[in-house]
């Protein structure tokens, strides 16, 4: 069965802004001296970095790292951006913005290696059950996480839409995915959804 194509305009305007921000940043790059593949590498460099951070962001490990590297990416397409809109003359480029730009390539490579082999995810304490489950709660986890029901009514949506992609039930991991929550809490929500 063929999906229709569906023109989502926030995709379209995410592809128009990602290739402005691309273009001035190539710009910036050739005009700091970069040129050749040289510039055409920069742009990728930061959207890359600004990628992987996000992906640390999202992924329920060390927020710290993610918003550092995160924040260094952002700023150097923001800088980009508004230095190639008239407040800089290419033509003339400072030394301290062609040492900047020299020396991205090691800040990158430092910033994507830490996000790349830093610990994803963030240690679980370890804690014993206060009780012994009884034969009711039997199939119940022993440390119950509290799951919001507005929560739990979004993922039954997720759920029923996995179900009638794919004919299966949808399992933690994939909830997981779905809903951008750490595994325990997406296995609580899916113990709920039985």
């Amino acid at each position: 069965m063929r999906m229709p194509v569906r023109v989502d305009a926030v995709l379209v305007q995410a592809l128009i802004a990602a290739a402005l921000s691309f273009a001035h940043l190539h710009d910036l790059a050739a005009a700091a001296g970069q040129d050749g593949w040289k510039a055409w590498a920069y742009p990728v460099s930061v959207d890359l970095l600004l990628v992987a951070a996000w992906r640390r962001l999202r992924s329920g490990g060390s927020k710290a790292a993610g918003w550092c590297w995160f924040l260094v990416a952002l700023t150097a397409s923001l800088g980009a951006n508004v230095a190639t809109a008239g407040l800089l003359d290419l033509d003339a480029v400072p030394a301290w913005l062609r040492i900047l730009v020299a020396g991205w390539p090691a800040v990158a490579f430092l910033g994507g290696t830490l996000l790349a082999h830093g610990p994803t995810d963030a240690p679980e304490p370890a804690t014993a059950p206060t009780e012994l489950p009884t034969q009711e709660t039997e199939t119940a986890p022993l440390l119950a996480t509290p799951v919001p029901p507005a929560l739990v009514a979004h993922a039954r949506k997720v759920a029923d839409d996995h179900r009638a992609r794919t004919g299966t039930p949808i399992d933690a991991p994939t909830l997981r995915a779905r809903l951008g929550v750490p595994l325990p809490l997406a296995e609580a929500i899916a113990a709920q959804l039985v």
